[in-house]
């Protein structure tokens, strides 16, 4: 209980303390223009109250994430604690803070031109190529998932109609202005999914569960099957650093009211996301601490994360337990393809420089959007799945690379983004000499060397960028 309470300590004093430092950092500037203002289209900049961006904030890059990622990532044992905490506060919320500040000073643009304004155009294209694949694959998932879920709840309802209702919802979603729907329902379930969050974390202090204490005997256990570098880094993304977030948080940028309130919403979602994925991890460690570990019963059920929620939820929450349950690994994961569709969206038109006050031109990228998502679903979920978590930390490694080289040029402190860029290159390029899914070598003292080679070119790469920024 003590390493939980602990990291959650740390969890939330980090906003008041580096989540303050990191707003000297970036210099803030309340008095600033902010693209809602001097944007307003009545469509995508549309100024909005700041308790409704955080909370929209939240659900947009929370979903299912640190609630399935977390659960997966209690497999490794206690040291997934400290890897939420430690990549929460200064990676994740870090990307997400001072990205969204970038994104506010750049009129909202998609992450994907503020990479090529700051990488240059060979990494712009290249990340709108990525980004739009990301979401699409984001925006799959999130369909496939909650629609084999609700049929196994509701057998009156095939499958096939509940895709065809989930893809119809993320259609109109996408379409109409944030103001029109999302601002309205999204805070309800953002809020639903806090308070789930809260319940679980009442269970643990008041219940009669054992969490594991983080020693040097169990910080990592199932070490021969799960290697800790950089399996865990990609497994629990969400809750510590996720490239996601990048791509929807341009959706709040074109709506905050001043640069001041970017702290609540960025670093501040992020935290929260980290305290819900904490919280995730503990009470799956508890409740399965009997019964041989959280790997083990996994095992047991395929490795299936939705009937450890469901399982977990009715048995400690009891009916409201089950409500919320349907909620988390439904509505979420729902609310989160949506804004994935249409983060593809802005991106898209970003790129052509298509305005999109009018809604045939929303259509005439919505249209070949949605078909080649509808697409995407007739291919094995597995398949699509299994490259989403590498390339969801990729994207992340190229933003913390971006905001590198935004702070270089403000002559700020960079090493606050630097540190963090090298560590995940480290991570991502590994990744491909160590996982099955790309060389598969195992983890091999050749796989970290090569990973290692990798990490020094593509380092070396971005030392030469400075190095011309700085002339």
């Amino acid at each position: 209980m003590l390493t939980f309470v602990l990291c959650l300590v740390l969890l939330v004093a980090a906003y008041f303390t580096y989540g303050r430092y990191l707003e000297h950092v970036c210099k803030i500037d309340g008095a600033a223009s902010v693209p809602s203002s001097h944007l307003y289209d009545g469509v995508d900049y549309v100024p909005m109250p700041r308790w409704r961006t955080f909370l929209i904030q939240l659900l947009n890059i929370a979903g299912t994430g640190p609630i399935f990622g977390a659960i997966l990532g209690a497999c490794y044992g206690p040291v997934a604690f400290l890897w939420i905490t430690i990549g929460g506060i200064f990676m994740g919320a870090m990307h997400d803070y001072l990205s969204g500040v970038i994104l506010v000073r750049n009129d909202g643009l998609s992450i994907t031109e503020i990479v090529a304004r700051y990488l240059g155009k060979g990494a712009g294209v290249f990340m709108r190529v990525f980004s739009v694949i990301l979401l699409l694959l984001v925006g799959v998932v999130f369909i496939v998932s909650p629609a084999d879920i609700l049929a196994s709840k509701f057998e009156l309802i095939s499958k096939g109609w509940w895709l065809g209702i989930i893809i119809a919802y993320y259609f109109i979603a996408t379409l109409l202005p944030v103001d029109k729907l999302i601002g309205k329902i999204y805070p309800l379930f953002g809020a639903a999914l806090v308070a789930m969050a809260l319940g679980l974390l009442g269970v643990l202090f008041l219940g009669d569960y054992t969490i594991p204490q983080m020693t040097l005997e169990n910080l990592h256990i199932n070490a021969d099957n799960l290697p800790l570098v950089p399996t865990l880094f990609i497994t629990i993304a969400c809750g510590a650093i996720s490239g996601f977030h990048a791509t929807q948080s341009p959706l709040m940028a074109r709506c905050v009211n001043n640069e001041r309130e970017c702290r609540f919403v960025f670093y501040g979602a992020m935290i929260s996301e980290s305290i819900i994925a904490l919280i995730w991890a503990a009470i799956s460690m508890a409740f399965f601490y009997d019964d041989g570990g959280v790997a083990a019963v996994l095992a047991q059920h395929g490795n299936n994360a939705a009937w450890a929620v469901n399982t977990i939820a009715d048995s400690t929450l009891g009916i409201v337990g089950s409500i919320l349950a349907i909620l988390g690994v439904v509505a979420a994961p729902i609310t989160s393809g949506d804004t994935a569709f249409r983060s593809a969206r802005l991106i898209i038109a970003d790129v052509f420089h298509i305005e999109q006050r009018t809604h045939w031109k929303r259509l005439v990228i919505c249209a070949p959007l949605f078909a080649a998502g509808v697409a995407l679903t007739f291919i094995d979920f597995a398949v699509v799945w299994r490259y989403f978590a590498w390339t969801n930390q990729a994207l992340a490694t190229v933003v913390l690379w971006c905001i590198v080289v935004y702070l270089y040029r403000q002559k700020s402190n960079y090493w606050v983004a630097l540190i963090p860029a090298l560590f995940m290159t480290y991570i991502c390029s590994s990744f491909v000499f160590v996982s099955n899914q790309f060389v598969g070598l195992g983890s091999t003292p050749l796989a970290y060397l090569l990973g290692g080679a990798l990490t020094v070119a593509l380092t070396a790469v971005m030392c030469y960028k400075l190095y011309k920024d700085g002339r």
